[in-house]
């Protein structure tokens, strides 16, 4: 076999036994790395701490390719507000948890011959979500729907974030109400008032000599 170090360097065409009699005295793993290889290479190694190395590769490696997910909603040309706003914030949700999103108008009958009222809903859910999203696929006509893919926009995510909290730290904070302080009053001197004149008591007339 062809013989690798642990530090990588080339020892050689080396026998099994003798193989593993260095790895022995290192205190190491002998390791076959390319079995179809003429000789087969195999190297001096820790193989818990080789095994633990390729999981960390292999679990950063997932993280990088994470797979985008590709959601649906589906909307109608005369959709009421409710639902509207309820399949809205379905799309602001996918949106936020990283998700591609393709919404669908469905026509009906003669609703084909209005593919204006189609746009101006794609239009609308645009708009609902732009601080979410972005549009990757303007709208287009698919056979009887007209479809738009949106995709999240980690960029106006973060300056909508960043608004929200600038508004909460102007905003003014509640004003603690202030209790009534009492004063003492002045206390309020009596007046003396003349006494009340006694009443004149009527007099008999009196009778006087006519001339």
């Amino acid at each position: 076999m062809r013989l690798v170090g642990p530090d990588g360097a080339q020892i050689g065409i080396t026998p099994l036994p003798e193989a593993l009699r260095m790895a022995s005295e290192l205190e190491l793993d002998l390791v076959e790395v390319a079995d179809k290889a003429n000789p087969p290479v195999c190297r001096i190694m820790d193989y818990g701490k080789y095994k633990y190395e390729a999981a960390q590769k292999a679990k950063e490696s997932r993280k990088k390719s994470t797979n985008v997910v590709v959601k649906e909603m589906k909307y109608r040309p005369k959709i009421g507000m409710g639902d509207f706003d309820t399949k809205t914030k379905k799309v602001e949700q996918f949106l936020n948890e990283g998700h591609k999103v393709k919404i669908t108008i469905m026509f009906r009958g003669r609703e084909m011959q209005h593919p204006e009222l189609g746009r101006k809903i794609l239009d609308q859910v645009a708009e609902a979500v732009t601080e979410v999203a972005k549009v990757e696929i303007y709208p287009r006509l698919d056979g009887r729907n007209m479809t738009m893919v949106l995709g999240p926009d980690k960029k106006a995510q973060a300056a909508a974030e960043k608004r929200r909290h600038t508004d909460d730290s102007d905003s003014p904070a509640a004003s603690t109400p202030v209790e009534p302080v009492a004063t003492p009053s002045a206390p309020v001197e009596a007046v003396a008032t003349a006494p009340a004149a006694a009443p004149v008591e009527a007099t008999e007339p009196v009778a006087t000599d006519e001339a």
